[in-house]
């Protein structure tokens, strides 16, 4: 069985959101980010990946693959019958890893990542006057679109769904894209993003608490 290494409502959800998508059951191990250990077992996460960072997706042969735009793929080609990613040599492949890299680096790493770890002392004024001008990007490429590639839902979709989801809790409010706020209602409105969504909300409110 596959195993999920995640921290609730970390970039981990969206690797949650396409096993959901693409019906297939996985072990999930909770990870306490702040202290790099494995709740079930208090194990040391750096054992399991040395980068300290979620995902971590364990296959089924005991190999472990990082980073979302890998493991998402990796996921959506597990079941190609579900339209998770468009097919290898499909120009919306590519499309789709523009995509990916997109979210990771643009909203992601540039925003929610200094957000959300670093004292705000001033240093994230450039990262949350930037923002303003990122996210106009996909609000522009939405405005006509229901899914970021092609026609259906994608693993881009999991990924850009919970970047947004993170834009509140960082003092960005989406509305101000209404484009955005649409897409997110959609995608939310998901069965599958919406229980993964509930599921992991309620470890992060147990880990609060």
């Amino acid at each position: 069985m596959l195993q999920l290494y995640f921290s609730p409502m970390a970039c981990s959800l969206a690797s949650r959101i396409a096993l959901m998508e693409a019906g297939l059951d996985a072990r999930y191990h909770q990870v306490h980010l702040a202290t790099k250990s494995v709740a079930d077992g208090d194990g040391d996460f750096h054992e399991i990946s040395s980068k300290g960072a979620v995902p971590v997706l364990v296959l089924e042969n005991g190999e472990r693959l990082t980073e979302c735009a890998a493991v998402l793929q990796y996921i959506a080609d597990l079941k190609p019958e579900r339209g998770l990613a468009p097919r290898p040599g499909d120009v919306d492949r590519y499309r789709l890893q523009e995509w990916l890299s997109f979210v990771g680096t643009e909203i992601h790493k540039a925003f929610l990542f200094p957000t959300f770890w670093y004292k705000d002392d001033g240093s994230l004024a450039k990262p949350r006057a930037r923002i303003v001008q990122t996210l106009s990007v996909p609000a522009a490429h939405l405005k006509d679109r229901e899914f970021l590639v092609g026609d259906r839902f994608t693993v881009a979709d999991a990924h850009l769904a919970w970047a947004l989801l993170l834009l509140r809790p960082a003092g960005v409010d989406v509305k101000q894209w209404p484009t955005l706020a649409a897409y997110l209602e959609r995608m939310q409105a998901r069965p599958a993003v919406r229980e993964a969504i509930a599921t992991e909300a309620a470890l992060r409110k147990t880990v609060a608490a």
